[in-house]
């Protein structure tokens, strides 16, 4: 009998043995996850094709250790995430970095909380023109690059300030965060990368009809005002482009609030029809307001006497430029130069002329009226940009922000457009009268311009991003629609040189690390603890022997035949 139980007490015994050398394993691998130190919202640097070749950020996952700008010389940071605050950001170093192909883990830019659009901001004027020349570099020089590792975006906070102040102060010491000697470690468990597949465009278009008499075979003539909605800056997630062209969204929205007024009634309704558009693609050469102006029939087309575009006239400076494609000597562009002028000097407003010819070869299409103008459609596109912006910039980048737009400003360009257009349309030309004077029930509204504000400057708008039923567009579609006798929404597909990828946003988890020193000690601790906790119930429980033999050699197959 007492044979018979032996085994299985033995075989009791083992059991009890490889659970501790589990619950070991367990432990040791729990050691490096433990202490989970915080959690952030992060935005990827955009990832994004042009012909062919690639740009911006290739890579999403994220797992490395962290270090400061004060690490040791000589150190190698191909599996470190570099953390940057954007104040004490060096360009030289991170163009070199990025010109000679630098190993590099990862790089997260921390952006002071001024430029975010959850807070709001503050009042730091010198600071925020500081940042915003600053980040205006480093948005034109990773937009431009091809970076072979992740690169994040993410905002200042208490949090995340004492990690940094832990990493610098270690890497000042000269123990910069590895595998050996611990630290923090970044992590960011995302899938890589896909294309976006056919992303879609969504123009917005309204009509207010003009009064037409009885009898009047003819078409009543058609001025056309627009706006490009869309953004593009270095992370989608951020780019709300709240004076490109946000500004010009809340002027179109306004202007076509205030002639909705005039035209509900037959007295006052005027002999043109207005057709506003709300176009996107804007960032991409315009690609959206070609396909809605190719929608058109020849003979709206050709009953647009003028259309005039609205791009970015939220600055605080003084002066607007009108920006034209056919020679000034043109009749209709006198007339839109002449009529923005006269009221430009009512409101001590400065307004200049830019003409630059368009090359039809050229797919290059800077001005949203070049659209028009390749089309034989004359049109002006008004905006606080002097000189012809590069290819994707000046389209809502991160330092667009509501804190940079000038509210007045854009109440005053809504009376400048809106004041010369009521002035043609009425034969008012060159009198001194204030149709939308100040006090009247058709007064320009702040309150109604600072709300649309509000809200553009909290909603990222990059158009392969936004879906043909995002609610932002379905907003658009409503507000317009309330202002107007018809509203007519079209759907393209974004085509041409570009190609977009998703992994916009993602959470960062950052975790304080042990060293493997530490890690051994542990491991050397928990072993001896665990072996003298087991050797002691043993003898407790089945005496000496039993433990002495469980170290015993087994006898040999020939012994035991014996």
């Amino acid at each position: 009998m007492a044979n018979s139980k032996k085994p299985g007490g033995l075989r009791e015994m083992l059991e009890s043995m490889y659970s501790v050398i589990a619950l070991l394993f367990i432990l040791v691998a729990c050691v490096e996850l433990c202490d989970a130190a915080a959690a952030f919202d992060v935005y990827r640097l955009i990832q994004y094709d042009m012909s062919g070749s690639p740009f911006g950020s290739r890579f999403a996952a994220l797992n490395h250790h962290a270090a400061s700008l004060h690490f040791p010389p000589g150190v190698d940071l191909s599996r470190t995430v570099l953390i940057i605050p954007l104040r004490e950001l060096n360009i030289t170093f991170v163009r070199e970095y990025i010109n000679q192909k630098k190993p590099l883990g990862g790089l997260l830019v921390l952006l002071p909380e001024v430029l975010s659009f959850k807070t709001g901001g503050n009042n730091q004027v010198h600071e925020k023109e500081k940042m915003k020349n600053l980040l205006a570099e480093l948005e034109r020089l990773l937009i431009h690059s091809n970076i072979p590792y992740p690169v994040y975006f993410a905002f200042e906070n208490d949090e995340i300030d004492t990690v940094l102040a832990d990493i610098k102060k270690n890497d000042l010491m000269g123990q910069p965060a590895t595998a050996t000697t611990g630290g923090y470690k970044f992590v960011i468990p995302t899938a890589e990368p896909k294309k976006v597949a056919s992303p879609t465009m969504t123009n917005i278009q309204g009509w207010l009809s003009g009064l037409k008499t009885d009898g009047d075979a003819n078409q009543l003539p058609t001025i056309a005002i627009v706006a490009s909605y869309d953004t593009f800056g270095a992370a989608p997630a951020l780019s709300v482009g709240s004076d490109s062209n946000g500004s010009g969204i809340v002027a179109l929205l306004e202007i076509s609030r205030l002639f909705s007024l005039l035209y509900s009634n037959p007295k006052t309704r005027g002999r043109y029809n207005l057709l506003f558009g709300l176009t996107s693609g804007g960032p991409y050469n315009y690609n959206g307001t070609q396909k809605w102006l190719r929608s058109f029939d020849q003979r709206l087309r050709e009953s647009i006497d003028y259309a005039i575009c609205l791009n970015s006239i939220g600055s605080w400076d003084n002066e607007l430029w009108i920006h034209v494609s056919k020679p000034p000597e043109n009749a209709y562009i006198k007339q839109i130069f002449e009529g923005l002028s006269n009221v430009a000097e009512e409101l001590d407003l400065k307004v200049g002329l830019k003409h630059k010819k368009i090359n039809i070869s050229n797919p290059r299409v800077a001005w949203e009226h070049e659209q028009f103008s390749r089309l034989r459609v004359t049109a002006a596109t008004l905006s606080e940009l002097s000189v012809t912006p590069e290819l994707l910039e000046s389209t809502g980048g991160l330092f667009d922000t509501r804190q940079y737009v000038n509210e007045t400003a854009i109440v005053r360009g809504v009376k400048l457009v809106a004041e010369s257009l009521a002035r043609h349309i009425y034969g008012h030309q060159g009198k001194n009268i204030q149709i939308f004077a100040d006090e009247s029930s058709l007064a320009v509204n702040p309150a109604y311009i600072r709300s649309w504000l509000d809200v553009l400057s909290q909603t990222p708008r990059v158009a392969p991003f936004l879906s043909k039923d995002d609610p932002f567009v379905m907003a658009l579609k409503k507000e317009l629609a309330g202002h107007v006798d018809e509203v007519n929404v079209q759907h393209e597909t974004l085509e041409g040189i570009f190609t977009f990828y998703d992994s916009t946003s993602a959470r960062l988890n950052i975790f304080q690390v042990a060293s493997v020193t530490f890690d051994l000690l542990l491991l050397l601790v928990l072993g001896s603890y665990l072996i003298v906790l087991f050797s002691f119930l043993v003898i407790t429980t089945r005496g000496l022997d039993d433990l002495i033999s469980l170290f015993r050699r087994p006898p040999s197959r020939k012994l035991k035949t014996a």
